[in-house]
């Protein structure tokens, strides 16, 4: 797992540039790149450093590292990690992907096929749902492809929890995520318009396909990128010919119990859009609070920052103009 997010965190870091050329949808804001990189990194630097235990489920052995042997335990103090720091829609979204793709490992000691398949199921799930109105052609459905190739295969083999059968979940889930990819610039308008593939899509057949390489031991499969639309190196940055999107995106984190937390997600529905809200973790206070990420497009800051405070104390707030993205270093303008 340490090799897996290590490795998405060089490759997206090379990929970056490419991710955000092509990065039109849901905002022509040229920062997907930049965002999951970013996420990616959080997630791969916690594993290489003492913390706390990221929940009451996950044991911590002693010197305050996450039991070596539990890959659920490793997963999900990463998924913690950056879920704490996620940058923009695709890297909340992965966070989430992270965090529920770590439940059903808890406690054991090595993935399998049957391990990948469920992972994999509730990650894209739980994806799903963090968002109030999901939708597909996005990196959404390129989870969701590797999540029911890896099943089949699992299906297929009835259950058989050997490595080889693992190789081939993970060959068949990255090959269905290519496949996605692909048909993504004719799921949305805006991708076929411009001539291009989803760029959260891309970023997740990235991480999956280091992944499939950190279990394997093998080479990453960089000519599955060639032919994508609009990913060649000489390829234009197709959002820099967009209009500015007007408006900003707002993130937090606040504990909020489950009816405040329905509430929240009601009232910036109709203030924005781009709504996501997931738990951090699973622990709940002595005030029957859980921990939520929150993420929203809205016209100004204001109104959104006021409703948040109005249902609890939000920490980690940052702000940012949808017309200018981030700065490669995570700061915001």
């Amino acid at each position: 797992m340490k090799r897996w997010l290590g490795k998405a965190e060089t490759v997206l870091g090379n990929h970056s540039d490419r991710l955000n050329a092509i990065n039109i949808f849901p905002v022509a804001d040229g920062d997907t790149g930049t965002n999951l990189y970013l996420t990616v990194r959080a997630a791969a630097q916690a594993l290489n450093s003492p913390a706390t235990s990221p929940d009451p489920g996950f044991p911590l052995q002693s010197g305050g590292a996450p039991g070596q042997q539990d890959v659920g335990a490793v997963l999900a103090r990463a998924g913690q990690a950056a879920m704490e720091q996620a940058r923009g829609n695709s890297g909340t979204l992965f966070s989430v992907f992270l965090c529920a793709a770590a439940e059903p490992l808890a406690g054991h000691t090595r993935l399998s096929s049957p391990l990948l398949a469920a992972a994999l199921n509730r990650a894209q799930i739980r994806a799903w749902s963090a968002l109030s109105d999901p939708v597909p052609g996005t990196m959404l459905s390129v989870m969701e492809a590797a999540a029911r190739a890896a099943a089949g295969v699992d299906a297929d083999q009835n259950g058989d929890d050997s490595n080889h059968v693992l190789g081939l979940a993970l060959d068949a889930a990255v090959e269905a995520a290519l496949e996605a990819v692909v048909r993504t610039e004719d799921q949305l308008a805006a991708l076929h318009e411009a001539h291009v593939v989803d760029a959260g899509g891309v970023g997740m057949l990235l991480i999956l396909d280091c992944l499939r390489s950190a279990v394997l031991g093998e080479e990453l499969q960089g000519a599955m990128l060639d032919g994508l639309h609009g990913y060649d190196v000489q390829d234009p940055h197709i959002h820099t010919d967009m209009p500015d999107d007007e408006g900003v995106e707002v993130m937090c984190t606040i504990s909020l119990s489950p009816l405040d937390a329905a509430t929240l997600r009601q009232r910036l529905d109709e203030m924005g859009d781009s709504v996501i809200m997931s738990q951090v973790g699973g622990a709940v206070d002595a005030d029957g609070k859980y921990r939520w990420r929150v993420h929203v497009h809205v016209p100004a800051p204001e109104p959104a920052v006021a409703q948040i405070g109005s249902l609890g104390q939000p920490t980690d707030i940052s702000v940012s103009q949808l017309a200018l993205p981030r700065d490669p270093d995570g700061h915001e303008r």
